[in-house]
């Protein structure tokens, strides 16, 4: 069972690329591009240095925001009579990209204008979609400050929406004109969401090449205010998408399109995302069924199907999942967890299952639990840990099945060693290199230096530690050699096991401290590394005084070697050192005030 990390299954967000600085198109170039037997339209010379100036102008800054926003409106009012092939040209639409956060009603209103009548042209076009994408983001929150014009931007959304929806097959189906379709639905539901559906979609207000973007959910979900002419064309959309169903469910772009509404009606319009999610499920059930088994497990092992699918189980209700278990899965889980697509989709039933239903799925799952692991479907597995850990349930009989997975619960001596198996997801006779002994055997493990921590096993030894009784967990790691313990907290994925230690409220503080004890000798080697300095940085947080000063003893003496090293560094100015070497007194009184703000602020927290 040696096992690399698994990455999560997900749709990438398709990036068009955009040259910076590229001057403004002339005329005179032939364009690559036709649409519909046409050239695309060109900016006249006259007009192109007028905004090649303009964005010279812009990038140079301005004394005051009255300024800058004056200088916003004038531009953006002479693009309307231009605003379709300066948005289409690369250059042109870097300053409209730029211009826009900036815009008010009026100057917002001149740009959708000019864009509108050419609204087929503009979406599918890789330059064109960004405008259009800034535009209805900026529209609501123009719109909420109900400021002179704002009527009439509402109108024009509504109207460039409203003409979306008319043909929301040949803009969903397009690669640049699907991002309008998704942007255009967050703007619509006053919700941005953080699914692989909603990645590239700007920040509300702000405009910046997705190229150069924050990585994809890191600003989790926003919700802001829209009228309630927005929602109630939302909910038209809801219905043209159930009506596109059954001819588009199998093309990758609707599916994103399609994922991206459920989120927003979810969180905006339940009843219309369970109409929708209703339809899905109806239409994929319903193709070419075969005898004594639901059509749905066929598509549950396609690609873009099965990501559909598991929108549908993240944003319905209990009642829908238990339905969707019984007619659809009940009897296949195991042959669900083991297909390499299906596995997924079976992850987020896992994770979305209410208590009742998570008692069946374990009954089901756990008699394959060690081939699941051999398989190196992971994510199954910490799904799986995951819900008992959220739900309170199952939590011992799931660490049992665990340790049998990984040859270590009999005889009682291997479950010692079960910690450095679980984080190198490695069963104990492949850890130990040894041939299997039979259960009368009693003897105690080999040593052998912990080499490798996987990303999954850490998210195993995590849930485990927040379980009700961890205590096998917490024996076993403090069973593990003080190498083996910097080892595992100097890793990326094995740093966070100790995050865990120390936050979970299942964690004596007894067992804790047996579990960092070993750690005494060794904090220069953390505090010299990346991670492992931020392990340090948390233990210090929890400890006592007297422990506080015994690290700050240790450390002190390497107060140079720590100064010079590029992690370390920062410990001397958090452990305030100096002070300990030089002002014991005042270093006491320091950290004696530390601990009292903590506590003050917990007791903040807590009412």
């Amino acid at each position: 069972m040696g096992v690399p990390p698994q990455g999560e299954k997900g749709a990438r967000s398709r990036k068009r690329p955009r040259k910076e600085g590229s001057p403004v198109s002339s005329p005179q170039k032939k364009s690559s591009k036709a649409t519909q037997g046409e050239l695309l339209p060109r900016l006249e010379p006259a007009e192109a240095k007028y905004f090649q100036k303009a964005h010279e102008t812009l990038k140079s800054g301005f004394d005051s925001d009255e300024e800058k926003g004056l200088f916003v409106n004038n531009v953006l009012e002479e693009a309307e009579a231009v605003a379709v092939p300066l948005s289409l040209d690369p250059a042109g639409s870097l300053l409209l990209q730029a211009l826009v956060p900036s815009a008010s009603p009026a100057s917002l209103c001149h740009l959708l204008k000019g864009l509108i009548p050419s609204l087929r042209l503009v979406a599918c076009h890789s330059c064109g979609a960004h405008i259009l994408e800034a535009a209805v983001l900026r529209a609501p929150l123009l719109i909420k400050e109900g400021a002179e014009d704002s009527g009439t931007l509402e109108d024009l959304v509504l109207e460039l929406a409203r003409a979306v929806q008319g043909e929301l097959s040949v803009f969903a189906l397009d690669s640049h004109g699907s991002f309008v379709v998704r942007t255009l639905l967050q703007a619509l539901g006053g919700a941005r969401v953080g699914s692989d559906g909603g990645r590239g979609l700007q920040a509300l207000g702000t405009s910046h090449s997705r190229s150069k973007q924050a990585k994809p959910g890191s600003e989790g979900p926003v919700d802001f205010e829209v009228p309630n002419s927005f929602l109630s064309l939302l909910k038209g959309f809801g219905r043209s998408f159930q009506e596109l169903v059954s001819d588009f469910i199998t093309h990758k772009l609707f599916s994103l399109c399609l994922q991206v509404a459920m989120e927003v009606l979810r969180r905006k319009l339940p009843k219309a995302c369970a109409r929708l999610c209703h339809s899905v499920i109806g239409y994929l059930s319903n193709c070419n069924p075969a005898a004594g088994q639901s059509a749905l497990l066929v598509f549950l092992k396609d690609a873009t199907c099965s990501r559909v699918l598991d929108k549908v189980l993240e944003v319905s209700a209990p009642k829908a999942l238990r339905s969707f278990y019984k007619v659809h899965v009940k009897g296949q889980l195991q042959a669900l967890a083991t297909h390499p697509v299906a596995n997924f989709t079976l992850q987020r039933l896992i994770q979305a299952a209410p208590p009742k239903l998570l008692g069946r799925l374990f009954e089901e799952l756990s008699p394959g639990l060690e081939e699941i692991l051999a398989l190196e479907h992971l994510g199954v597995i910490t799904a799986l840990l995951g819900a008992c850990r959220r739900h309170g349930a199952h939590q011992q009989e799931v660490l049992e099945i665990l340790l049998e997975a990984f040859h270590c619960c009999e005889p009682p001596s291997r479950q010692l060693v079960c910690a450095p198996l679980i984080a190198s997801l490695l069963a104990y006779e492949v850890y130990y290199g040894e041939e299997e002994e039979t259960a009368s055997q009693e003897q105690s493990a080999p040593v052998r230096p912990l080499s490798a921590v996987s990303y999954h096993g850490s998210l195993i030894l995590q849930h485990c530690l927040h379980f009700a009784d961890p205590s096998v967990v917490l024996r076993s790691l403090a069973a593990m050699t003080p190498e083996d313990l910097v080892t595992l907290a100097c890793d990326p994925t094995g740093s966070h096991v100790f995050d865990a230690l120390l936050a979970s409220p299942s964690v004596p503080e007894k067992q804790r401290r047996k579990v960092l004890r070993p750690l005494k000798g060794h904090y220069i080697s953390l505090a010299c590394s990346r991670h492992g300095s931020r392990v340090l940085d948390a233990i210090w947080s929890r400890a006592t005084l007297p422990a506080k000063r015994e690290m700050a003893q240790e450390l002190a003496e390497h107060e140079q070697k720590l100064r010079n090293d590029p992690f370390g560094h920062h410990l001397v100015r958090n452990f305030a050192l100096t002070h300990f070497l030089k002002r014991r007194r005042d270093w006491d009184r320091l950290q004696e005030a530390g601990k009292k703000r903590r506590e003050l602020f917990a007791d903040i927290l807590e009412d």
